[in-house]
């Protein structure tokens, strides 16, 4: 469920080529931002800043968005 999540997720980010580096978000979702000299680099960095931005919402407890009908937060309630 996690991993469907996170691909949901990566299916609403934004790109951009700004000076020669790339910049991503994923709108609706805080804090997520990333950089890279490639488009590829930009995406797993953007990759790896969800994970630790989802662990984190999870292990305290956050409301997360839900995407594509998955709702991690009632998941995580029945826990």
């Amino acid at each position: 469920m996690i991993a469907e999540y996170l691909g949901a997720a990566l299916k609403l980010a934004h790109y951009e080529l700004e000076d020669n580096t790339f910049f991503a978000e994923i709108p609706g979702f805080a804090g997520i931002v990333a950089y890279g000299d490639t488009l590829e680099d930009c995406r797993q960095q953007l990759i790896d800043v969800l994970e630790g931005w989802l662990l984190l919402g999870i292990r305290h407890g956050h409301s997360l968005p839900v995407l594509d009908g998955i709702n991690l937060n009632a998941v995580l309630e029945t826990a």
